[in-house]
């Protein structure tokens, strides 16, 4: 039976962000993940997470100015020293919220900076970045990403996160699975969860296109959970989505589970 996360970064939006915990609660679900935490103090979080007994499952490190297009600083060369502060920021959030996995962007590369040396630049910077974690028993993630909706990202297949996983080879980096970005690259989602099994540390669900409620679109979730659950899989499903309207009239699909 999958356990639901609740992505507040892109779920209860009609709310502001502190109130989002208290409405994911309501609707049924014991974890939340979201993109950053960083515009709250940690406490504060934390607070609303014991008041709703809610387990805080993922989160994002820094991404560098995301307002200005940057999604990830892992990969791009002369940022080192703004990457490990980062990374510090996020392990310390994590200790307050009981948080055990940080997914770490990689970012959106181009112009003169090379393909091997944006890779050299990452795997560098990941490998040190997990060795921070293992510190505090944390965990880093490898999330491919979509190069439609973004475009330049470094890493867009699942074939080529698990080779980059292979490469840093540190026993504390996982591979994030958003099927929503696996379809979009390449379909094959049932056979990529099996023959990635033994690398997946968290899963997360949309609707394909649109990625809107899971219930929405070409992806047969129904039949998908079933699977994984087969597997044996034994995290969260982050429901990472753009609701079409309200989030809490977009629910009806969770009745099943």
């Amino acid at each position: 039976m999958p356990r639901f996360a609740a992505n507040l970064s892109m779920l209860f939006t009609e709310l502001p962000f502190l109130e989002r915990f208290e409405a994911a609660a309501r609707a049924g679900f014991n974890a939340v993940e979201y993109l950053f935490p960083y515009d709250f103090p940690a406490q504060e979080i934390k607070q609303r997470l014991d008041a709703h007994r809610l387990e805080q499952v993922l989160f994002n490190a820094p991404p560098g100015d995301w307002q200005a297009g940057e999604r990830g600083l892992a990969a791009l060369p002369g940022r080192e020293e703004e990457f490990a502060r980062g990374i510090e920021q996020a392990i310390a959030y994590a200790r307050v919220l009981g948080n055990r996995r940080i997914h770490v962007m990689a970012g959106v590369v181009g112009g003169d900076l090379s393909p091997e040396a944006a890779k050299t630049c990452y795997v560098n910077n990941l490998r040190s970045a997990a060795r921070q974690a293992a510190q505090h028993g944390l965990r880093i993630m490898v999330e491919p990403i979509n190069n439609i909706d973004m475009p330049g990202y470094l890493v867009n297949y699942p074939a080529q996160a698990r080779a980059l996983i292979e490469e840093i080879a540190e026993d504390n980096v996982g591979l994030q699975l958003d099927l929503y970005h696996c379809q979009m690259m390449q379909g094959r989602v049932t056979q990529t969860m099996k023959e990635l099994f033994g690398l997946i540390e968290h899963v997360q669900i949309a609707g394909v296109p649109g990625r809107h409620e899971p219930d929405i679109g070409e992806l047969n979730y129904a039949y998908i959970l079933a699977e994984l659950d087969c597997l044996g899989y034994a995290g969260s499903v982050g429901c990472e989505y753009n609701p079409q309207g309200a989030t809490a009239d977009g629910l009806s699909w969770m009745a099943a589970y």
